[in-house]
């Protein structure tokens, strides 16, 4: 079956499927659409489903599949990796996993950089956050209003998104700053400059009211939160904040790095100023699938720890060898100026296709990293439904009310057309309450 033959919705074969799943797992494990779709296969940016049914894929698994479905540079690699062996451990030493250290630690423009493998972005922003509070010894933190961390207990604690927040309990004694979205709260009808100026002061009037802060934990492009950023140069100008208490910078790149966002490598660097963050978090993109997270630390910050860790799973040999021919893809082939170029591109065609819409109200994103927010409650909902039937897939972020846009960043013009034309016309038939696809 082809993109435009979905409208038929999920069958027999979606249905047992679901009913298993609500059988045997948790209610709070949320599934997209009314009904549920099991996606079998990939290649390139398109998925099946087990109806047969084709999708250009606009998502990527959450910003995870980054280079392309079925890369055959990956599979290979994975497969001869498992031929040889699949597990050591970090107890043992391992050739890919110090492989792909040293290249990250090269690009990361962090100085006397070392690197810990996890499995996920979540586990790598608690082990960032036991680094800052121990290295300062306090576990105050400050954290982005709308900003998501992952799910462990300690990341839901610096969460400033109440939708992904289940519990005010936590290890840490967090306090949100002002400044991760530009185009609400308190300044936002401020220009850039001063926008950035408010922010500042009250970051300094928080910090005057505190004492002993470890970190700002920070997404330079927040993801959950719906795509949103703020002003170049912002977290520059609260790193010369930071700096005069000796605060740590965090850096969370676990979904704007790896030249996603088209103009820079790193997200934190269009906040470049005084130099590299102290850490710096990552994850999804770089295994194309596979699980790997980690962090990036400055030597004497990634040392501080006096007693004996390990990971077993973390810098397994099979998730560094995809990560390895995953991240020589994207470099050897310039994934980052091709996400600049189409992303760019797909911007403006969404722009222009949205222009007069009363529903949408802001089109936002760099490169391949991209947010229509919507004006009304439970609209996103209904986009997607019929961007589905239409043969694409888009993700949700921000309350729900944000349709996210990260294809493979190997997406050709021709695709980003393809699902701009998909995505106008869900957009026009959520907004006449019809059943078009």
């Amino acid at each position: 079956m082809s993109a435009g033959s979905n409208a038929g919705g999920g069958g027999g074969a979606h249905r047992d499927l679901l009913a298993r799943h609500r059988a045997v797992l948790p209610d709070w494990l949320a599934l997209y659409y009314a009904e549920p779709i099991e996606i079998t296969h990939g290649e390139g940016r398109h998925v099946w489903d087990a109806e047969g049914n084709r999708y250009l894929d606009f998502f990527g698994g959450i910003l995870t599949t980054m280079t392309a479905h079925a890369l055959p540079e990956v599979t290979k690699a994975v497969a001869e990796q498992a031929g040889r062996i699949l597990h050591t451990s970090t107890l043992y030493l391992n050739r890919p996993m110090v492989e792909l250290a040293e290249r990250i630690a090269q690009l990361s423009g962090i100085p006397d950089a070392r690197v810990f493998f996890t499995t996920s972005g979540t586990e790598a922003n608690d082990t960032a956050l036991l680094l800052a509070s121990t290295y300062r010894g306090s576990n105050q933190v400050l954290a982005m209003r709308n900003s998501y961390h992952g799910r462990s207990f300690t990341a839901v604690g610096i969460t400033g998104n109440r939708a992904w927040s289940p519990t005010s309990l936590s290890p840490l004694q967090t306090l949100y700053v002002h400044g991760g979205i530009r185009g609400s709260g308190p300044f936002a009808h401020l220009d850039d400059a001063a926008f950035i100026d408010a922010c500042v002061a009250d970051l300094r009037d928080m910090l005057s009211q505190t004492r002993g802060v470890a970190a700002l934990i920070a997404e330079p492009i927040q993801g959950v939160g719906g795509f949103t950023s703020p002003p170049d140069g912002l977290y520059a100008a609260f790193r010369e904040v930071l700096a005069e208490e000796g605060i740590l910078w965090i850096t969370d790149e676990v979904q704007s790095g790896w030249g996603r966002t088209g103009d820079h490598f790193w997200g934190w660097q269009a906040h470049a100023g005084n130099g590299p963050p102290d850490m710096l978090t990552f994850a999804k993109g770089i295994g194309n699938g596979a699980s790997i997270g980690g962090v990036v630390a400055r030597a004497e910050v990634m040392n501080c720890l006096d007693a004996n860790s390990l990971s077993t799973f973390g810098g397994s040999p099979v998730t560094m060898a995809a990560g390895l021919a995953n991240l020589g893809y994207v470099l050897e082939h310039d994934l980052q100026g091709n996400a600049r170029r189409v992303g760019g591109l797909l911007i403006e065609r969404l722009r222009a296709a949205t222009a007069g819409l009363a529903s949408v109200r802001e089109v936002r994103g760099r490169g391949l990293m991209i947010g229509i927010e919507l004006a009304t409650p439970g609209h996103a909902a209904a986009v997607l439904e019929h961007a589905r039937a239409g043969g694409l897939l888009v993700g949700r972020g921000k309350y729900g009310e944000t349709l996210r846009i990260a294809p493979p960043l190997s997406l050709t013009v021709a695709e980003a057309e393809e699902g701009a034309d998909i995505l106008e016309r869900a957009l026009h038939a959520a907004d006449a309450g019809t059943d078009g696809g």
